[in-house]
């Protein structure tokens, strides 16, 4: 299962993480988001340490959705070092999310 991040843990949890985070913008009403709950959730299942699967949500964390620029969700976003070092809207598949992240 994802980890939910929130501003009161993302600092910790993701700009601090040893390993690359790959974070999940979403919202209960968004439809795609919904759609792509489950791959999430899987790659979060199999990431067995070599990174970090986490969401984002806007509703109830707009303010990390503004710092960051989300403007479309799914926001699918990598840190890596606490810097931002990829970026992907829309639906994706595991595979392209997994591309992402490595």
């Amino acid at each position: 299962m994802a980890t939910e991040f929130n501003s009161t843990n993302f600092e910790k949890l993701v700009l601090n993480s040893k390993v690359p985070v790959l974070v999940d913008f979403w919202a209960s009403w968004c439809g795609p988001c919904k759609m792509m709950a489950p791959v999430v959730d899987e790659l979060s299942n199999e990431a067995e340490g070599a990174f970090v699967v986490g969401k984002v949500n806007i509703d109830d964390e707009s303010d990390l959705a503004s710092k960051y620029g989300i403007r479309n969700i799914p926001t699918f976003v990598v840190f890596k070092d606490g810097v931002e070092v990829a970026r992907e809207v829309g639906m994706r598949n595991k595979d392209a999310l997994l591309g992402l992240v490595k």
